[in-house]
Protein backbone atom coordinates (compact mmCIF):
# COMPACT_ATOMS: atom_id res chain seq x y z
CA UNK A 1 0.00 0.00 0.00
CA UNK A 2 1.46 3.41 -0.92
CA UNK A 3 1.70 5.91 1.93
CA UNK A 4 -0.97 8.26 0.57
CA UNK A 5 -3.55 5.50 0.27
CA UNK A 6 -2.42 4.31 3.69
CA UNK A 7 -3.25 7.68 5.14
CA UNK A 8 -6.71 7.61 3.59
CA UNK A 9 -7.25 4.09 4.94
CA UNK A 10 -6.30 5.16 8.44
CA UNK A 11 -8.50 8.21 8.24
CA UNK A 12 -11.55 6.19 7.28
CA UNK A 13 -10.95 3.29 9.63
CA UNK A 14 -9.31 4.86 12.65
CA UNK A 15 -10.01 8.60 12.52
CA UNK A 16 -13.49 8.84 11.03
CA UNK A 17 -14.96 9.19 14.50
CA UNK A 18 -13.25 12.55 14.74
CA UNK A 19 -15.46 13.89 12.01
CA UNK A 20 -18.50 13.67 14.28
CA UNK A 21 -16.78 16.31 16.35
CA UNK A 22 -17.88 18.82 13.74
CA UNK A 23 -21.29 18.71 15.40
CA UNK A 24 -19.61 19.83 18.61
CA UNK A 25 -18.66 23.19 17.16
CA UNK A 26 -22.10 24.64 17.65
CA UNK A 27 -22.76 23.09 21.06
CA UNK A 28 -19.32 23.81 22.46
CA UNK A 29 -19.45 27.52 21.76
CA UNK A 30 -22.12 27.96 24.36
CA UNK A 31 -19.76 26.52 26.99
CA UNK A 32 -16.58 28.32 26.03
CA UNK A 33 -14.81 30.51 28.57
CA UNK A 34 -15.44 34.24 28.70
CA UNK A 35 -13.23 36.33 26.40
CA UNK A 36 -9.81 37.16 27.76
CA UNK A 37 -8.68 40.81 28.00
CA UNK A 38 -7.59 42.06 24.58
CA UNK A 39 -4.44 44.12 24.15
CA UNK A 40 -5.06 47.23 22.05
CA UNK A 41 -2.27 46.49 19.60
CA UNK A 42 -2.81 42.74 19.29
CA UNK A 43 -2.74 42.64 15.52
CA UNK A 44 0.58 44.44 15.35
CA UNK A 45 2.37 42.41 18.01
CA UNK A 46 5.83 41.25 16.99
CA UNK A 47 8.38 40.09 19.53
CA UNK A 48 12.10 40.31 19.24
CA UNK A 49 14.48 43.07 18.29
CA UNK A 50 16.41 41.25 15.57
CA UNK A 51 16.50 42.97 12.25
CA UNK A 52 14.11 41.43 9.75
CA UNK A 53 15.76 39.13 7.19
CA UNK A 54 16.86 40.82 4.01
CA UNK A 55 14.32 40.58 1.20
CA UNK A 56 15.04 40.58 -2.51
CA UNK A 57 12.74 41.46 -5.35
CA UNK A 58 10.72 38.77 -7.08
CA UNK A 59 8.51 39.21 -10.15
CA UNK A 60 5.31 37.68 -11.48
CA UNK A 61 6.77 37.71 -15.01
CA UNK A 62 10.24 36.45 -14.12
CA UNK A 63 9.99 33.59 -16.64
CA UNK A 64 7.95 35.51 -19.21
CA UNK A 65 10.60 35.06 -21.90
CA UNK A 66 12.48 31.97 -20.72
CA UNK A 67 9.62 29.67 -19.62
CA UNK A 68 6.28 31.47 -20.06
CA UNK A 69 4.14 28.37 -19.45
CA UNK A 70 5.78 27.41 -16.14
CA UNK A 71 2.62 27.95 -14.06
CA UNK A 72 0.63 25.62 -16.28
CA UNK A 73 3.43 23.06 -16.45
CA UNK A 74 3.51 22.77 -12.68
CA UNK A 75 -0.30 22.90 -12.42
CA UNK A 76 -0.66 19.90 -14.74
CA UNK A 77 1.46 17.83 -12.37
CA UNK A 78 -0.16 19.01 -9.15
CA UNK A 79 -3.67 18.40 -10.51
CA UNK A 80 -2.80 14.81 -11.41
CA UNK A 81 -1.08 14.21 -8.09
CA UNK A 82 -4.00 15.69 -6.13
CA UNK A 83 -6.40 13.37 -7.93
CA UNK A 84 -4.34 10.26 -7.21
CA UNK A 85 -2.67 11.25 -3.91
CA UNK A 86 -4.77 13.91 -2.12
CA UNK A 87 -2.49 13.74 0.93
CA UNK A 88 0.24 15.30 -1.21
CA UNK A 89 -1.58 18.64 -1.05
CA UNK A 90 -1.16 19.56 2.62
CA UNK A 91 2.22 17.80 2.55
CA UNK A 92 3.56 20.22 -0.07
CA UNK A 93 2.16 23.19 1.87
CA UNK A 94 4.02 22.01 4.96
CA UNK A 95 7.17 21.41 2.92
CA UNK A 96 7.08 24.99 1.63
CA UNK A 97 6.77 26.34 5.17
CA UNK A 98 9.63 24.19 6.46
CA UNK A 99 11.80 25.33 3.57
CA UNK A 100 11.15 29.05 3.94
CA UNK A 101 11.61 29.12 7.72
CA UNK A 102 15.12 27.61 7.54
CA UNK A 103 17.50 29.99 5.78
CA UNK A 104 14.79 31.23 3.41
CA UNK A 105 12.77 29.90 0.45
CA UNK A 106 15.65 28.21 -1.36
CA UNK A 107 14.70 24.53 -1.75
CA UNK A 108 17.35 23.51 0.77
CA UNK A 109 14.81 21.19 2.41
CA UNK A 110 14.68 19.15 -0.80
CA UNK A 111 18.34 18.07 -0.71
CA UNK A 112 18.58 14.37 0.09
CA UNK A 113 21.18 12.88 2.44
CA UNK A 114 24.38 11.87 0.67
CA UNK A 115 26.74 8.93 0.99
CA UNK A 116 29.41 8.93 3.67
CA UNK A 117 32.57 10.92 3.04
CA UNK A 118 36.14 9.63 3.29
CA UNK A 119 35.99 9.77 7.08
CA UNK A 120 32.89 7.61 7.13
CA UNK A 121 30.53 10.41 8.14
CA UNK A 122 27.65 11.55 5.93
CA UNK A 123 27.00 15.30 6.01
CA UNK A 124 23.68 15.94 7.74
CA UNK A 125 21.08 17.90 5.80
CA UNK A 126 17.85 19.55 6.88
CA UNK A 127 15.83 16.42 6.12
CA UNK A 128 17.87 14.50 8.70
CA UNK A 129 16.56 16.57 11.60
CA UNK A 130 13.75 15.36 13.85
CA UNK A 131 11.61 18.37 12.90
CA UNK A 132 11.60 17.20 9.28
CA UNK A 133 11.57 13.42 9.51
CA UNK A 134 7.79 13.17 9.28
CA UNK A 135 7.55 15.25 6.11
CA UNK A 136 5.63 12.92 3.74
CA UNK A 137 7.49 11.51 0.76
CA UNK A 138 4.52 12.47 -1.43
CA UNK A 139 5.52 16.10 -1.09
CA UNK A 140 9.11 15.52 -2.25
CA UNK A 141 7.90 13.31 -5.09
CA UNK A 142 5.44 15.95 -6.28
CA UNK A 143 8.11 18.64 -6.48
CA UNK A 144 10.50 16.30 -8.30
CA UNK A 145 7.83 15.42 -10.86
CA UNK A 146 6.87 19.06 -11.41
CA UNK A 147 10.54 20.02 -11.75
CA UNK A 148 11.10 17.23 -14.28
CA UNK A 149 8.16 18.52 -16.30
CA UNK A 150 9.62 22.03 -16.24
CA UNK A 151 13.05 20.70 -17.24
CA UNK A 152 11.54 18.92 -20.22
CA UNK A 153 10.14 22.20 -21.56
CA UNK A 154 12.64 24.75 -20.21
CA UNK A 155 15.90 22.97 -19.29
CA UNK A 156 18.05 24.67 -16.65
CA UNK A 157 15.69 27.63 -16.24
CA UNK A 158 13.16 27.15 -13.43
CA UNK A 159 14.47 26.73 -9.89
CA UNK A 160 13.23 24.05 -7.51
CA UNK A 161 12.41 26.83 -5.04
CA UNK A 162 10.00 28.39 -7.53
CA UNK A 163 8.48 25.00 -8.39
CA UNK A 164 7.80 24.39 -4.70
CA UNK A 165 6.16 27.82 -4.31
CA UNK A 166 3.95 27.19 -7.35
CA UNK A 167 2.98 23.68 -6.22
CA UNK A 168 1.97 24.98 -2.78
CA UNK A 169 -0.29 27.58 -4.41
CA UNK A 170 -1.85 24.97 -6.71
CA UNK A 171 -2.75 22.69 -3.83
CA UNK A 172 -4.40 25.51 -1.90
CA UNK A 173 -6.67 26.14 -4.87
CA UNK A 174 -7.29 22.43 -5.56
CA UNK A 175 -8.53 22.00 -1.98
CA UNK A 176 -11.02 24.84 -2.35
CA UNK A 177 -8.84 27.75 -1.30
CA UNK A 178 -7.96 30.92 -3.20
CA UNK A 179 -5.92 31.12 -6.37
CA UNK A 180 -3.15 33.71 -6.17
CA UNK A 181 -0.33 34.79 -8.43
CA UNK A 182 3.09 33.59 -7.29
CA UNK A 183 6.11 35.85 -7.65
CA UNK A 184 9.13 34.05 -9.02
CA UNK A 185 12.88 34.46 -9.31
CA UNK A 186 14.21 32.41 -6.39
CA UNK A 187 17.38 30.39 -6.76
CA UNK A 188 18.19 27.13 -5.05
CA UNK A 189 20.56 27.05 -2.12
CA UNK A 190 24.02 25.55 -2.60
CA UNK A 191 23.90 24.04 0.91
CA UNK A 192 21.50 22.24 3.22
CA UNK A 193 22.69 22.29 6.81
CA UNK A 194 21.00 20.30 9.55
CA UNK A 195 22.35 22.68 12.17
CA UNK A 196 20.21 25.52 10.82
CA UNK A 197 16.93 23.75 11.59
CA UNK A 198 16.81 23.75 15.38
CA UNK A 199 14.92 26.75 16.69
CA UNK A 200 13.82 27.89 13.24
CA UNK A 201 10.50 26.04 13.14
CA UNK A 202 7.47 26.16 15.47
CA UNK A 203 6.83 23.07 17.58
CA UNK A 204 3.54 21.28 18.23
CA UNK A 205 3.48 22.56 21.82
CA UNK A 206 4.99 26.02 21.27
CA UNK A 207 3.62 28.87 23.35
CA UNK A 208 2.44 32.04 21.66
CA UNK A 209 5.55 33.80 22.96
CA UNK A 210 7.71 31.19 21.24
CA UNK A 211 5.65 31.33 18.06
CA UNK A 212 5.84 35.11 17.85
CA UNK A 213 9.59 34.99 18.45
CA UNK A 214 10.12 32.49 15.62
CA UNK A 215 7.96 34.49 13.24
CA UNK A 216 9.61 37.78 14.18
CA UNK A 217 12.95 36.22 13.26
CA UNK A 218 11.58 35.81 9.74
CA UNK A 219 10.23 39.36 9.54
CA UNK A 220 6.66 38.19 10.13
CA UNK A 221 4.17 39.35 12.74
CA UNK A 222 1.20 38.11 14.74
CA UNK A 223 -1.21 38.56 11.83
CA UNK A 224 1.05 36.35 9.68
CA UNK A 225 1.26 33.75 12.44
CA UNK A 226 -2.52 33.44 12.71
CA UNK A 227 -3.14 33.55 8.94
CA UNK A 228 -0.47 30.98 8.07
CA UNK A 229 -1.60 28.69 10.88
CA UNK A 230 -4.83 28.48 8.90
CA UNK A 231 -3.02 26.04 6.61
CA UNK A 232 -3.97 23.53 9.30
CA UNK A 233 -7.48 23.65 7.87
CA UNK A 234 -6.25 20.73 5.76
CA UNK A 235 -3.86 17.90 6.48
CA UNK A 236 -2.97 15.53 9.27
CA UNK A 237 -0.62 15.20 12.23
CA UNK A 238 0.98 12.04 13.55
CA UNK A 239 -0.35 10.85 16.89
CA UNK A 240 2.97 11.49 18.61
CA UNK A 241 2.25 15.23 18.49
CA UNK A 242 -1.01 14.95 20.45
CA UNK A 243 -0.26 12.22 23.00
CA UNK A 244 0.77 14.72 25.67
CA UNK A 245 -2.46 16.69 25.34
CA UNK A 246 -4.75 13.67 25.57
CA UNK A 247 -2.96 11.57 28.21
CA UNK A 248 -0.47 13.53 30.28
CA UNK A 249 -0.88 17.28 29.92
CA UNK A 250 2.10 19.00 31.54
CA UNK A 251 2.84 15.97 33.70
CA UNK A 252 -0.64 15.83 35.28
CA UNK A 253 -1.49 12.36 33.89
CA UNK A 254 -4.71 13.94 32.70
CA UNK A 255 -5.77 15.37 29.35
CA UNK A 256 -5.58 19.05 28.58
CA UNK A 257 -8.62 20.50 30.41
CA UNK A 258 -9.09 23.03 27.62
CA UNK A 259 -9.59 20.35 24.94
CA UNK A 260 -13.20 19.31 24.44
CA UNK A 261 -13.69 16.03 26.34
CA UNK A 262 -15.42 14.35 23.41
CA UNK A 263 -12.51 15.19 21.13
CA UNK A 264 -10.13 13.70 23.71
CA UNK A 265 -12.19 10.50 23.71
CA UNK A 266 -12.20 10.29 19.90
CA UNK A 267 -8.46 10.94 19.67
CA UNK A 268 -7.71 8.24 22.24
CA UNK A 269 -9.47 5.70 20.03
CA UNK A 270 -6.99 6.41 17.24
CA UNK A 271 -3.92 7.24 19.32
CA UNK A 272 -3.23 4.77 22.17
CA UNK A 273 -0.87 5.99 24.88
CA UNK A 274 1.69 3.37 23.89
CA UNK A 275 2.16 0.69 21.29
CA UNK A 276 0.29 2.51 18.55
CA UNK A 277 1.43 2.66 14.97
CA UNK A 278 3.83 5.50 14.27
CA UNK A 279 2.08 5.95 10.91
CA UNK A 280 -1.38 6.70 12.32
CA UNK A 281 -2.49 10.26 11.66
CA UNK A 282 -5.37 12.47 12.80
CA UNK A 283 -6.80 15.54 11.03
CA UNK A 284 -5.90 19.05 12.10
CA UNK A 285 -9.42 20.20 11.26
CA UNK A 286 -11.98 17.78 12.71
CA UNK A 287 -14.93 19.28 10.82
CA UNK A 288 -13.71 19.65 7.19
CA UNK A 289 -10.25 18.00 7.03
CA UNK A 290 -10.07 17.88 3.23
CA UNK A 291 -11.47 21.36 2.52
CA UNK A 292 -9.39 24.55 2.52
CA UNK A 293 -11.76 26.83 4.41
CA UNK A 294 -11.87 28.84 7.64
CA UNK A 295 -13.37 26.11 9.84
CA UNK A 296 -9.97 25.77 11.57
CA UNK A 297 -10.60 29.04 13.43
CA UNK A 298 -14.10 28.04 14.50
CA UNK A 299 -12.61 24.83 15.86
CA UNK A 300 -10.21 26.84 18.01
CA UNK A 301 -13.12 28.82 19.45
CA UNK A 302 -14.87 25.56 20.28
CA UNK A 303 -11.77 24.06 21.98
CA UNK A 304 -11.29 21.63 19.10
CA UNK A 305 -7.74 22.62 18.17
CA UNK A 306 -5.56 19.55 17.64
CA UNK A 307 -2.11 20.86 18.59
CA UNK A 308 -1.32 22.86 21.68
CA UNK A 309 0.27 25.52 19.48
CA UNK A 310 -2.98 25.83 17.51
CA UNK A 311 -5.27 26.12 20.53
CA UNK A 312 -2.90 28.64 22.13
CA UNK A 313 -3.76 31.15 19.39
CA UNK A 314 -7.29 31.40 20.76
CA UNK A 315 -6.28 31.41 24.41
CA UNK A 316 -3.75 34.25 24.16
CA UNK A 317 -5.04 37.83 24.33
CA UNK A 318 -2.66 38.98 21.60
CA UNK A 319 -3.87 36.55 18.95
CA UNK A 320 -7.42 35.76 20.06
CA UNK A 321 -9.04 38.73 18.23
CA UNK A 322 -7.26 37.71 15.03
CA UNK A 323 -8.64 34.18 15.33
CA UNK A 324 -12.13 35.55 15.92
CA UNK A 325 -11.89 37.85 12.93
CA UNK A 326 -10.86 35.08 10.52
CA UNK A 327 -13.39 32.65 12.00
CA UNK A 328 -16.15 35.10 11.14
CA UNK A 329 -15.30 35.65 7.48
CA UNK A 330 -13.82 33.18 4.98
CA UNK A 331 -13.05 35.94 2.49
CA UNK A 332 -10.96 37.78 5.07
CA UNK A 333 -9.10 34.56 5.85
CA UNK A 334 -8.34 33.97 2.17
CA UNK A 335 -7.08 37.54 1.77
CA UNK A 336 -4.93 37.33 4.91
CA UNK A 337 -3.56 33.92 3.94
CA UNK A 338 -2.56 35.06 0.44
CA UNK A 339 -0.82 38.17 1.78
CA UNK A 340 1.09 36.17 4.39
CA UNK A 341 2.07 33.48 1.88
CA UNK A 342 3.51 36.21 -0.31
CA UNK A 343 5.53 37.58 2.60
CA UNK A 344 6.71 34.13 3.69
CA UNK A 345 7.64 33.25 0.12
CA UNK A 346 9.99 36.22 -0.01
CA UNK A 347 12.16 35.32 2.99
CA UNK A 348 15.90 35.37 2.27
CA UNK A 349 15.68 34.79 -1.43
CA UNK A 350 18.88 33.58 -3.07
CA UNK A 351 19.85 35.63 -6.12
CA UNK A 352 22.72 35.56 -8.59
CA UNK A 353 25.82 33.63 -7.60
CA UNK A 354 24.45 33.01 -4.11
CA UNK A 355 22.26 30.29 -5.54
CA UNK A 356 21.96 27.69 -8.27
CA UNK A 357 19.25 26.17 -10.46
CA UNK A 358 19.28 22.44 -9.82
CA UNK A 359 18.33 19.97 -12.50
CA UNK A 360 17.21 17.44 -9.88
CA UNK A 361 15.80 18.99 -6.73
CA UNK A 362 17.31 16.44 -4.35
CA UNK A 363 20.85 16.92 -5.72
CA UNK A 364 23.20 19.90 -5.78
CA UNK A 365 24.84 20.92 -9.05
CA UNK A 366 28.27 21.02 -7.37
CA UNK A 367 29.42 23.22 -10.23
CA UNK A 368 29.12 26.62 -8.61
Amino acid sequence: MDSSRGIRFLVHRRVLLLLVASSLVGTSRGREAQPLPVAAAAAATVLGSRRAPERHGLALDFYAKTCPAVDQIVANVTAARYRDFPAAGPAVLRLFHHDCFVEGCDASILIAPTASDAAGAAPRVERDMEENRNLPQEAFDTVELAKAAAESKCPGIVSCADVLALAARDYVQLAGGPYYAVKKGRKDSKVSLAGKVRGSLPRANSTVDELLRVFAGKGLGAADLVALSGAHTVGFAHCVYVLGRIYDFRGTRRPDPLMDARLVKALRMSCPSSGGSARVVVPFDVSTPFQFDHAYYGNLQARLGLLGSDQALFLDARTRPLVQDLAANKTRFFQAFVASMDRMGSIRIKKGRKGEVRKVCSQHLFSA
